[in-house]
This record gives C-alpha cells, structure tokens and sequence, in this order.
C-alpha cells in the first residue's frame, strides 16, 4: 500500500482522454466526462440507440430502425453514442494504439450491459479479416471482449467467428450497401462452435452504425447451432439511416 501511495505521488492517476490530474486510475475528469455521451434513460432494447421518453419498467421498446429491420439478435446494449470523446476513445483504441483504453471501456460495457448478461453466456467479439489484422496487429474487438469476459467471469472464445472474405471499409457507403458488403463474410470456426452450440452469445464490437457486422455474425452463429444471440458494443452511431 506505501508503495502504491508513493507511485501514485509520483506519477498521480491521469484522464483518460487528456493529462487532468484525476483521483483514480482509468477514470475520466470532469470536462471530459461531460464531452462523452453516455447512453442514459430510455434505449432501444435492441440495439442500444437512446430514445426520447421516460423508462418504463418491464417494457422493451425498439427504435424505428428495430421495428422496420429484421434483426437476427435478440438484445443489444451500447455504452455511448458515437460522439465527443466516445469517438476519440474508439479511434484511439482503434488506430493509435492506445490498447490501455481496453480495460476501462471494457468494464464499462459489462456495466452497460449487467441487465442482459446470463450464467453459462459465452463472449465473442466481431473479427477481422486477417490481412486487415496484419495491418492493425491488434483486433479492437476481441481486446475489448476479452476485459468483459474477464469482468464478469464468463467464458470467452475469441475466435468463434471468422472473417472469410475481406470485405472493403463500410465508411461513406449506405444502409443497403453495408448489408451486401458484409454478406456471408462471417461464418463460425468450425472447431470452436461446438462449445457454443445451444448458448447464448454475446456478440461485442466497437461501433454499430447500421448494424449490418452484427447481424451477418449473429446470422452465422444462428446458423451454426447457437440458441441465442446478443449484442454489445461501445458506441453505437446516433443517426444510423445513411
């Protein structure tokens, strides 16, 4: 513990998303937490997307885009919209190599999703297509899985999707274009499906912006023999139609 207290004298905790002095490790400070837009109140219960209205009890309420889409998943949580330094987190994450952001996103997305989480739930992120992992050496995804799983003590299998076809990037294409892209671009690894066969699966990425990576992953777990399927990610894009 003097130890502990000395290092911290030395080299006091920082926020996450700039140099502020804060009193505890992997927390944010004040302005920085007032510029990340948590989802609060009232969501869709399927895919996370804050909605206007009070909360009511029991009720699971849909976006339009879950009333009008047929969405292969049952559930789905999201931390914040895709926004302010929830943006700046993810890209960070994502591109700078900020991998120390994994644990405490990662903790926050078990809390955001506590009320979905059952014993004998498996964890699994979304993949990447390995040629894109060459250039990233690290799945964003499966880091962020990884400190859930291990928040919450559920098992976690990594690899239980695999990315077959290397798909372009999604950015700047459409609704519609992003469901094609990703068509039967997943499937489940063939030795690892076993353990997941007849469970429910919580499917974890970063973003969701149409939802299309979810539900050709959750299609494919469906497919392959799994009960159920959930979603969380970190942000979850606010104005999805484009």
């Amino acid at each position: 513990m003097r130890m502990q207290a000395l290092v911290q004298a030395i080299y006091p905790p920082q926020c996450l998303c700039c140099d502020a002095v804060v009193d505890q490790d992997f927390a944010l400070c004040g302005p920085c937490w007032r510029d990340t837009p948590f989802v609060a109140g009232l969501a869709c219960d399927r895919c996370g997307l804050p909605l206007v209205g009070e909360e009511a009890t029991g009720a699971r309420i849909l976006c339009d885009d879950c009333l009008r889409l047929a969405r292969p998943w049952d559930r789905g949580r999201a931390v914040a919209t895709y926004g302010g330094n929830a943006r700046r987190m993810v890209l960070q994450l994502k591109h700078a190599d900020r991998l120390d952001l994994a644990r405490p996103l990662g903790d926050w997305m078990a809390r955001a999703a506590a009320d979905i989480l059952e014993p004998g739930m498996i964890i699994a992120p979304v993949p990447l297509h390995w040629l894109r992992l060459l250039r990233r050496r690290t799945n964003q995804s499966a880091l962020l899985s990884a400190r859930i799983a291990r928040s919450t003590g559920l098992d976690h299998i990594p690899d239980l999707l695999v990315r077959i076809r290397h798909t372009p990037s999604q950015e700047g294409r459409g609704r519609d274009a992003r469901f094609r892209n990703l068509s039967a671009a997943l499937r489940a690894h063939p030795r690892r499906i076993a353990q997941a066969q007849g469970r429910h699966v919580l499917l974890v990425d970063d973003v969701m912006t149409s939802g299309a990576t979810l539900a050709a992953g959750a299609d494919a777990l469906l497919a392959a023999g799994v009960a159920q399927v959930s979603v969380l990610v970190l942000a979850r894009v606010a104005h999805p139609g484009g």
